[in-house]
């Protein structure tokens, strides 16, 4: 018996060290062998960049790269806002060229600023370059990102990005637009109203366009209240900050596969609060119409996306991920590049006083002292 023991432990303490050198293996093979192989290789070809580190590649130069940079004012007010933004891209771009590599973790990542080859990427009209799918966003650590945008318009490729892609674009036909300029409108002289209690005042304008923009796109794409909209965007914006902490951050070697991350708790609890919230503007929407209230799902977006959920043809019909996922890709695309391209021209119209006397004058010219009309929106060269 004593014998049969001793047997056993040294058969399990060798297979034990056998399953060890395996995973030992495996993770150099990733973390170590791959990566130089991929660094020696780009070399070859003339692309170069900061050296690869074991396990968090360049995360933690670049987050320091960062901090930098953020730590104190821009000296002066101008375009060339790259190396306070990006710095680690601005340095990296005069010290290795155009176009280098660098590593997130142990992912290469090839940068490319000439614009030819961007235009190259960017049409892609033999799919050299595929979206990346969420199994291989989830392994290149973009799984966050995912909970943000889902597998909506801005991540899907294929038969289902061309059906996307043709809600999207009946939601922004001209007639569609020329519907919401009301709203628009409305909204903005909201605003102004708010405004006026803080004459000679400083105001923070960029906060204030958050608030304008996210009211616009609940008004005009989804029907629904202020309040409704801010509750998504509020969830959509924490997310993005747990996305921010984690850029620069790198998995741990096995353990991260077992152990979750107190950002990816906090993550799947705020994607469940979105799709929840958004669920709840869907059914309001729904129970009207089932109740008799409304005789359609209307015309907005949401309306749209409600005709797909609800398409009789299975082939066409939007599932409840799919249109939660949209409206998330909406919300988010819609609020951050309306909200920052706002707050960027009042700034450079602050920074160049005669171009804001010419937009001025302009307005006046064609709208006189009445509210803007979407005809005449179209006629403003220079706000345009």
């Amino acid at each position: 018996m004593i014998s049969m023991a001793a047997n056993l432990t040294v058969l399990l303490t060798g297979s034990l060290c056998l399953y060890l050198v395996i995973v030992l293996i495996k993770i150099l093979h990733k973390y170590w062998w791959t990566p130089l192989r991929i660094q020696r290789a780009m070399n070859l070809q003339g692309i170069k960049g900061p050296r690869y580190r074991f396990i968090h590649g360049n995360n933690k130069e670049n987050s320091k790269m960062r901090k930098e940079a953020l730590s104190k004012p821009m000296a002066t007010l101008s375009h060339d806002i790259l190396p306070r933004v990006n710095a680690h891209v601005y340095a990296r771009v005069n010290l290795y060229g155009k176009n280098y590599l660098s590593w997130g973790g142990n992912i290469a990542l090839l940068h490319i600023t000439q614009p030819e080859l961007v235009k190259e990427v960017l049409k892609n009209s033999v799919r050299i370059f595929p979206k990346r799918t969420s199994k291989e966003r989830e392994r290149s650590h973009d799984n966050i990102i995912d909970k943000i945008l889902g597998n909506g318009l801005v991540t899907s490729e294929g038969e289902k990005w061309a059906k996307q892609r043709k809600l999207a674009n009946f939601a922004f036909h001209g007639e569609s637009l020329k519907n919401m300029t009301p709203a628009m409108i409305a909204s903005v002289e909201t605003m102004l109203k708010r405004w006026k209690q803080f004459e000679g005042k400083e105001i923070e304008v960029f906060q204030e366009f958050k608030l304008l923009t996210s009211e616009v796109i609940s008004r005009t794409a989804f029907g629904s209240s202020y309040l409704e909209g801010k509750k998504i965007f509020d969830l959509l914006m924490r997310l993005c900050f747990l996305v921010d902490r984690k850029v620069s951050q790198t998995k741990i070697p096995v353990i991260s596969e077992f152990w979750k991350t107190a950002e990816g708790i906090e993550a799947d609890k705020l994607a469940k609060g979105i799709h929840n919230s958004v669920m709840e503007m869907v059914k309001k929407r729904e129970e009207k119409v089932f109740s008799g209230e409304a005789n359609s799902f209307g015309t907005d977006f949401l309306g749209l996306l409600l005709n797909a959920f609800h398409d009789p043809d299975k082939n066409n019909r939007l599932s409840e991920q799919d249109l939660v996922d949209e409206c998330k890709t909406f919300y988010f695309a819609g609020h951050e590049t309306a909200n920052s391209a706002l707050a960027w021209i009042v700034l450079l119209l602050a920074i160049h006083p005669d171009w804001q006397e010419k937009a001025r004058k302009e307005v006046f010219e064609v709208c006189g002292n009445q509210k803007p009309q979407y005809e005449g929106i179209g006629k403003l060269r220079i706000v345009e």
